[in-house]
Parts: structure tokens; C-alpha cells; sequence
């Protein structure tokens, strides 16, 4: 559990790190996940090579999917931080769990019980007082916080994009070599979007490298490394529900650090928000995570690695 609360810590410094970095935001989320790879990369090539055989046509295909789903989310993630504040954007993005209940239900033909539905509707009313609050004037600078909090919602629906596509495929393939396709996956989506913006690559300042290495291992490995570890010892609802956390450490950061101060409207649609997640991942077709369990009582465990990816 201590190591939890730490993880969580280390995920919230995410969005401040972003806010201080004066890159655009599709090159901080490229650097991002290629410094994440580069960290995990020679590790897995050099001790975890064989699980790579495991990987089918299929399974590499899918992987591909869900690393082109986790790019659109970081690169609507990271933009959104450009024109809405920190809790807003934050918190919008944990709606992830819902979109994820939301496509199983349609997709997966999974059942969702009352709690989750209640919990959907919670966190879409809270999503919606939060993007009509305090339009303009979330942040110091000149901006839409409708557009910032629309993209963070994008972000979310694409995150739900990334857990499903991968739901499977973890029942299958090691964790390894899952990540290493997802990340460079990823890193090519990121690499696209940074040449259609016509952004530079190169000649950044050395404090801009050293924010783009601390996304990668405070938020990256501290943070979402030290997360599945404790899958592995505690239960998945209490990690979802501990996970919550972020949005309340990333807000308080802010105020500390940014000397950011939430709307009111934006901290009420934020506690609805919040409020909504709980309530889904604490059903009881639900694994904590937001992914419900087959109506046919054959769930199988949450994939530690898809469980969250901000």
C-alpha cells in the first residue's frame, strides 16, 4: 500500500511536468514514451527476447491497435493542458474507466449492473458541469477551457480505446513483450502527429530534456511500473479506487506549484466526477479498473498493464 500511495504520488507530478515544459505538447508525449521504451527496451531484449515468439500475426496486430489508441490519448491529453487547468484536465481524463464499461457493453457483449450505470451518468453530468465552468478562465493564459476539457475527454475515450484492445491479448502474451510492441507503437503514432504539426525535434534547451526524462521515469516507471507490481499483492478495486487519488494530487500540486486555484463550478463537476468512478469500479461486475466482468461469470483478472495509462 505504501508503495501505491508513492506510485500514485509520482503519476500526479505528470500534468505539472507537462505544464512546465514551453515544447509542444505532441513532442513532450513523443519524448515521453521513447524514453519509457529506452528505459524498459534493454531489459526486455536482454532477458525476456524468447517471450517474444509468443506473439502471433494477430496478437501483434492487436498491440499495434493499442499503442496507436494510447498515442491519441497522450497527444489529447498533453494538448489539453495547454488551455485548461490542471484539475479539470486531469480529472477528465480518469473517466477512462467508463468509456472502457461503455465499449464492453456494446462491443464485448458484457453485462454492466446498476452501480456502473449510476456511476456513467454521475461522471458524464460532472464531465459536463466541469467543460461549461468557467470557460476562459481555468488557466493564466489566453485559451478555451472548453477545448482543453474536450480534448482531455478525447484522451479519455482513446484510453478506453487502449485498455479494450489489449483486454485480450494480455490473457495470451507476457507482459514484455506486450509493452515493448505498445510503446513503439505508440512512440510512431506520437512521431506522426509531431510531423503533421511540423514540430521540432531537436534544439530544446537541456531543461526541456530533463523534464522529457522525468516524464518517463517518475510518471512512467515510478508511477504506472510500481502500479502493476501491486496488482500483483493487492486487490484491483482497491488500486482503481486508490487510483483516484491522482486528480486530487495533481489539483493540489497545482495550487502549490503553479499557483492554480480550480473554479468553483470546475471542483463540484470534479467531485461528481470522482464520485461516478468510484461507484462504477466498486460494483460488483466490475474488476476496479472499469472493466466488467462477462455475463456468463467468466471474467478472467484485469490486465495489470491496461488497467491504467496516464
Amino acid at each position: 500500500m505504501l508503495a501505491l500511495a508513492g506510485a500514485v504520488i509520482a503519476m500526479s507530478t505528470a500534468s505539472i511536468l507537462i505544464r512546465w515544459s514551453a515544447a509542444p505538447s505532441s513532442v513532450v508525449a513523443f519524448y515521453r514514451v521513447l524514453f519509457t521504451l529506452a528505459l524498459v527496451g534493454p531489459f526486455v531484449l536482454g532477458q525476456r527476447r524468447s517471450e517474444f515468439r509468443t506473439l502471433s500475426r494477430r496478437d501483434l496486430l492487436s498491440a499495434t491497435a493499442a499503442g496507436i489508441a494510447l498515442g491519441i490519448h497522450f497527444a489529447a491529453w498533453f494538448e489539453s493542458l495547454a488551455w485548461t487547468s490542471v484539475a479539470a484536465s486531469v480529472t477528465l481524463v480518469q473517466t477512462q474507466p467508463v468509456f472502457v464499461a461503455i465499449g464492453a457493453y456494446l462491443l464485448l457483449d458484457e453485462r454492466i449492473d446498476r452501480r456502473i450505470v449510476g456511476g456513467i451518468v454521475l461522471t458524464v453530468c460532472g464531465a459536463a458541469a466541469m467543460t461549461l465552468a468557467d470557460p476562459g478562465a481555468a488557466i493564466a493564459v489566453e485559451g478555451d477551457a472548453r477545448l482543453g476539457n474536450t480534448l482531455a475527454l478525447v484522451g479519455a475515450v482513446a484510453a478506453g480505446a487502449y485498455v479494450l484492445a489489449g483486454r485480450s491479448i494480455r490473457q495470451r502474451v507476457s507482459v514484455f513483450p506486450y509493452v515493448t510492441v505498445v510503446y513503439t507503437s505508440c512512440a510512431l503514432t506520437l512521431l506522426v502527429v509531431v510531423g503533421a504539426q511540423d514540430a521540432a525535434l531537436l534544439g530544446y534547451p537541456p531543461r526541456e530534456w530533463v523534464l522529457f526524462v522525468a516524464l518517463a521515469a517518475g510518471p512512467g516507471l515510478l508511477g504506472h511500473t510500481v502500479v502493476n507490481w501491486a496488482l500483483e499483492h493487492v486487490r484491483s478495486t482497491v488500486v482503481g479506487i486508490t487510483m483516484l487519488g491522482e486528480p486530487v494530487g495533481a489539483t493540489i500540486l497545482a495550487v502549490l506549484l503553479l499557483a492554480e486555484v480550480p473554479g468553483t463550478g470546475t471542483a463540484l463537476g470534479g467531485v461528481i466526477v470522482l464520485g461516478g468512478i468510484y461507484l462504477a469500479s466498486t460494483s460488483r461486475s466490475s474488476d476496479g479498473t472499469g472493466e466488467v466482468r462477462r455475463s456468463d461469470g467468466g471474467g478472467e483478472d484485469p490486465d495489470p498493464e491496461t488497467a491504467k495509462v496516464d
